[in-house]
C-alpha cells in the first residue's frame, strides 16, 4: 500500500494574513503554505519568487521560515509572484502551489501640505491617483459627521460640490481654502477601487498641531509643529495621550518637537498648549508603521483565508 492515495487527493494552498485581498503599502504580509492530506508525513517547504524588478538579496524585510513567508512593511519593490513547494519526508511527492501574485495599483491620495490640521483660510490640495486604465475618472469623496457624503467627479465639475476649485496645473487636483465645512474624511473612488483616506480638521481656534497626515516608518525622525494663529506665548507644552512630555521656551509662532528614531511606542494622540493651558490645540493622531528590520507578528492564524491562486492588491496606506 502506498503512503498516499492518488496524487489528485493531495492539495497545497496558500493563505494570507491579514484576511482579504487588499494589502496596503507599509503593512505586514504573511503567507502560509498548507498541505491538505490525511497522511502523518512531515513536509518541508521551499519558497520562490519571480519579480520584474529584482531587489537586493537577501531582502531583510523578507523572511522564509518553514511553511510561512513574511514581508515586513510592504513596498512596491515587493511586486511579483510567490510560490510554495512542499516535499514529503516519506516519499518523492513534491507539491507546487499556484502563484500568489502581487499587483500594486497606484491608489494613493495626495494631500499638500501633508498635515491633519489646518487653520481657517489656509490653502490645501487633495489629489486623486492617476488612472492606470482607460476607465472613467476618479471621484473625490468627503464625509463629515452629521453630513451626507459629498462627492465630485474629477475632470468634470471643477470641485465645486466640495467647495474647492480645480488646480490650473492638474485637473485631478482640488484646491481648498479651509473653511468649517471642509473638516472631515477625504478619499477617492473609481473603477480601479478605493484610495487611502485622510482626515482633515479645520481649526477656528488660535493653535494647531501639525502632524504627518499619513503613517511614518519606524526609525524615521518626525517633526511635530505647534503653530499659533498670532502672538508670542513664551512657553509651549506638548502632550501625548493627555500626559505632558515636553516643554520648550520660544518666541516663534511655530514651535517644533522632533521625535528621533520613532518607534511603534510613539503612536498616539498628541496636542500642544500654551504653558498656562489657556489655549490648546485639538488632538492629532500619529501613526507609525513597521520599519525595514521589524518582523511581522500576526496575533493569530485562525482567520487565514485559503487560496490555490491568490491575487493581492497592494494599496497605499492611510
Amino acid at each position: 500500500m502506498g503512503l498516499f492515495g492518488p496524487a489528485d487527493t493531495l492539495k497545497v494552498s496558500v493563505s494570507v494574513w491579514p484576511p482579504g485581498s487588499n494589502i496596503y503599502l507599509g503593512e505586514c504580509l504573511l503567507l502560509q503554505c498548507t498541505v491538505e492530506s490525511n497522511s502523518t508525513s512531515v513536509w518541508s517547504y521551499h519558497w520562490s519568487r519571480s519579480s520584474s524588478a529584482p531587489g537586493p538579496a537577501p531582502n531583510p524585510r523578507h523572511l522564509a521560515s518553514g511553511n510561512t513567508y513574511s514581508i515586513t512593511a510592504v513596498t512596491r519593490d515587493d511586486a511579483g509572484s510567490y510560490r510554495c513547494q512542499a516535499k514529503s519526508n516519506k516519499s518523492s511527492v513534491v507539491l507546487l502551489s499556484q502563484p500568489a501574485t502581487f499587483s500594486l495599483p497606484l491608489h494613493s491620495l495626495t494631500l499638500t501640505p501633508s498635515n491633519r490640521q489646518v487653520f481657517r483660510g489656509q490653502r490645501f490640495t487633495v489629489r486623486c491617483p492617476v488612472s492606470q486604465s482607460n476607465s472613467p475618472g476618479w471621484m473625490l469623496r468627503q464625509f463629515s459627521p452629521g453630513r451626507r457624503v459629498r462627492k465630485r467627479v474629477l475632470h468634470t465639475d471643477w470641485c465645486s460640490p466640495l467647495g474647492g476649485a480645480a488646480s490650473a496645473d492638474n485637473s485631478d487636483t482640488c484646491v481648498f481654502t479651509a473653511a468649517r465645512g471642509h473638516s472631515g474624511l477625504y478619499w477617492c473612488e473609481g473603477a480601479e477601487g478605493r484610495s487611502n483616506a485622510v482626515n482633515i480638521t479645520v481649526s477656528y481656534g488660535t493653535i494647531i498641531l501639525k502632524t504627518p497626515a499619513f503613517p511614518v516608518t519606524e526609525g524615521d525622525s518626525v517633526a511635530l509643529h505647534c503653530q499659533y494663529w498670532t502672538g508670542n506665548h513664551g512657553q509651549t507644552t506638548f502632550f501625548k495621550n493627555g500626559t505632558e512630555i515636553f516643554t520648550v521656551s520660544s518666541s516663534s509662532s511655530v514651535v517644533t518637537m522632533t521625535v528621533d528614531n520613532v518607534t511603534r511606542g510613539d503612536e498616539g494622540f498628541y496636542k500642544c498648549a500654551s504653558r498656562d493651558r489657556k489655549i490648546e490645540s485639538p488632538e492629532s493622531w500619529l501613526s507609525v508603521r513597521p520599519g525595514r528590520g521589524q518582523p511581522c507578528h500576526p496575533k493569530s492564524v485562525d482567520g487565514y483565508i485559503h487560496h490555490s491562486h491568490l491575487v493581492i492588491s497592494v494599496k497605499d496606506a492611510q
